[in-house]
């Protein structure tokens, strides 16, 4: 007998196995499902080892089963695993109820301070995006002296160098001038009421708890200096008494010494105490006499204060001292291109101070009143230039919030001032004080829908009154999807202080003259969807800014600030990606922008200069809390245009991936973070010198790129 008639045999015998042994037909079993108090489970999938089924709108679900002995293993999105017996007779229906129990989730619950009514994220109106404690902390092992890379690699935000020679550099929000961004501590503008261009690079982030964003024009928030959006830097509270250190070195000759204390709440009162030293030694990585990274030095002290009392009543103060010199421009052997030195050295001492009080007055009812007072003084040095200002800005706000039914409503004043002075030049000296009224209400039509209203009154004793309406809605169809749909305007006042000025100063600058205060609107619309551990969240936004205001060249050797022919329209989306599992998190985003502006030589718009089309990012970090932390980070940006380039008129589109490992050891972590692998560089590609000086004083091209190339930096942190 062959192989092949074996076979025949065999597969006969197997067909013919169930006559022989007598015939059998599976039972018909009906499964129901529930859930707490027997609310039916629709879509339970019931996995019974012959097959799957799941379960209809009752809860359940019919099918067969040879009689015997069976296990079930039930499984369903928000329920506990559950696993069942079941014994299935002969020619008898089997009928079995199952109760699943909820899965239980321990989630953070995150509440937001930025738009006054410190509600949860959730049932916000307005779109706030918040940067974890988290994110925070693996950004705070990577640049532990500034917030510079926290927001830059923030979806929607680009951190833009200003002025390369001193490494000053501000945030745009969409595609807007960095001059646009209110930067708040704590809801208080400690870093003035517009911030300046060293305010991201002075700030530590180690004892930060979360950061608040808010894109789009937020004057309805917080008047003249929120025309692009808020920024707000969230202090984390003192809840158990922690020391921690942190040690840093780069291979740049960057070095960062970090001092957080946290004295937690003894009867009324608690404390915290942040302090830093940060340094770096000048860095001309082609050696061409100029220098890529500036010498700086930078002390920083910060204390907070808490005062809780009874029936909700409450204290926060805080008092700042930052001092810093930096220096820049020819290195000590090199000469500008016209055969001279040209040093570009800014010294800045900073003290700030602010407070919040609340009261509650009533079950319903608050009343906060919050202040602040920033002094700031700078020596800036431009070759043969030699500039010493001071400004000195205000604040206070007193508002009322209530909840009422289905309201919850806030109204109030507010006032503000500004003032510089120049003790070397004449000419650019304002004072401004800007009074406002603030009402606020969030409606909930329905509890799928809210409705926020908001608007404010500003009368600014230079340009004018202007009114800053805002409108936002919330829908929530279902508990996966969320919509939000915001439009607001703005408006702000002109200063000397604009981009190009953070690298040249005032000498070529001419006094400001028959300026119109510029004026935006903006709109976004924003859906998200959110399946267990994954959420994907979609934007799409627009702005328009009336009389921008711009550097137009006068003769050879002088500049004037006036209000540009034409609008500058910008609209892009942002795609954001986040799977999140234990401790893994991938995280991928994808942004374009498009942004245009009048041009005056040649008529007609043009694409606004270092405003990239599309760039994108891929992230994934894997966290122990025993073992430590590792990720990878890649990040693209894509082509965007120059002005006053001599070497290109577009940027290259340039990809940088880095790569952080942080290992735990008891009360002490060591970390090593490995920035730009590739060493993407703008000087590999072009000189940042430029072979001639500009009309305003300008001697480098305008930063489109990494100016430090490969950086590793490492060190300890030690908690204790």
């Amino acid at each position: 007998m062959n192989r092949i008639e074996k076979l025949l045999i065999l597969a006969l015998c197997l067909i013919a196995a169930p006559f022989l042994a007598g015939s059998t037909r599976d039972s018909f079993v009906v499964v129901k499902v529930v859930g707490l108090e027997g609310a039916p489970v629709e879509g339970a999938s019931i996995d019974f080892g012959l097959g799957k089924v799941q379960t209809d709108a009752d809860g359940v679900a019919r099918f067969g089963l040879p009689p015997g002995r069976h296990s079930l293993l039930i499984t369903a999105e928000g329920y506990q695993e559950t696993a069942a017996m079941l014994v299935v007779d002969d020619d008898r229906e089997t009928v079995v109820e199952v109760e699943m129990a909820p899965l239980v989730r321990i989630e953070e619950e995150i509440i937001v301070s930025a738009t006054r009514s410190e509600s949860r994220l959730e049932d916000q109106p307005v779109r706030v995006e918040v940067v974890d404690r988290e994110e925070i902390e693996e950004k705070a092992l990577m640049t532990p002296g500034s917030i510079a890379m926290l927001l830059a690699e923030t979806a929607g935000l680009r951190v833009q160098i200003t002025a390369p020679s001193t490494g000053a550099a501000n945030v745009r929000i969409q595609g807007l001038r960095g001059r646009y961004s209110q930067l708040l501590s704590d809801g208080l503008p400690l870093f003035g009421l517009q911030g300046n261009s060293l305010s991201l690079l002075q700030v530590p982030p180690l004892d930060l708890g979360q950061v608040e964003i808010i894109k789009g024009a937020a004057s309805a928030l917080y008047g003249p200096s929120a025309l692009g959006g808020v920024i707000n830097l969230v202090s984390q509270r003192p809840t158990r008494r922690s020391r921690e250190i942190l040690l840093n070195l780069s291979t740049q000759e960057a070095s960062d010494l970090t001092f957080w204390m946290v004295e937690p709440p003894k009867g009324k009162f608690a404390f915290t105490l942040l302090g830093g030293l940060h340094g770096q030694r000048q860095q001309d990585l082609d050696s061409e006499g100029w220098a890529d990274l500036p010498t700086y030095a930078r002390g920083v002290l910060r204390p907070r204060f808490f005062w809780q009392g009874e029936d909700g009543k409450s204290v926060f103060a805080t008092i700042g001292v930052t001092a810093e010199n930096r220096r820049g421009g020819t290195t000590p052997e090199g000469l500008a291109p016209d055969g001279r030195p040209f040093p570009e050295n800014l010294g800045s001492r900073q003290l700030d101070s602010g407070g919040v009080m609340k009261f509650p007055l009533g079950s319903n009812t608050l009343l906060t009143a919050r202040g602040s007072f920033t002094y700031r003084s700078e020596e800036r040095v431009f070759g043969e230039s030699f500039e010493r200002g001071r400004r000195i800005t205000g604040f206070g706000e007193v508002v009322l919030r209530g909840a009422s039914g289905r309201h919850v409503w806030v109204v109030g004043g507010a006032v503000q001032q500004d003032h510089y002075q120049n003790r070397d030049l004449e000419g650019f000296d304002f004072n401004f004080v800007t009074p406002g009224l603030i009402a606020q209400d969030d409606i909930l039509l329905s509890d799928k829908v809210t409705l926020g209203v908001s608007a404010r009154l500003d009368r600014h004793n230079e340009y004018g009154a202007f009114a800053s309406p805002r409108i936002s809605l919330l829908v929530k169809p279902s508990p996966r999807w969320t919509f939000r749909l915001s439009g607001g305007t703005g408006f702000f006042a002109p200063t000397p202080f604009v981009e190009e000025t953070e690298e040249t100063g005032f000498s070529r600058l001419l006094p400001l003259r028959n300026l119109a205060a510029e004026k935006a609107r903006s709109a976004s619309l924003d859906a998200s969807w959110k399946r267990g551990p994954l959420e994907f969240v979609f934007t799409v936004f627009g702005s328009v800014v009336r009389d921008p205001v711009e550097s137009e060249f006068v003769g050879a050797d002088r500049v004037e600030l006036v209000n540009a022919p034409g609008p500058v329209r910008t609209w892009g989306t942002e795609l954001l990606g986040r799977y999140r599992s234990g401790g893994f998190l991938l995280l991928a985003t994808h942004n374009y922008t498009s942004s245009t502006e009048a041009d005056g030589d040649a008529g007609g718009r043009r694409q606004v200069p270092l405003t990239p089309r599309h760039s994108a990012s891929l992230n994934a970090i894997w966290e122990d809390e025993s073992w430590g932390r590792f990720g990878i980070e890649t990040y693209y940006t894509g082509r965007q245009p120059l002005e006053f380039n001599p070497y290109r008129v577009e940027g290259r589109s340039y990809l940088l991936v880095g790569a952080l490992l942080e290992k735990k050891f008891r009360g002490a972590r060591l970390f090593v973070n490995f920035e730009n692998f590739t060493n993407v560089r703008q000087t590999r590609w072009d000189p940042l010198l430029r072979p001639a000086r500009l009309p305003d004083g300008r001697w480098t091209v305008d930063a489109w790129a990494p100016l430090d190339g490969r950086v590793v930096n490492g060190g300890v942190r030690w908690i204790f």
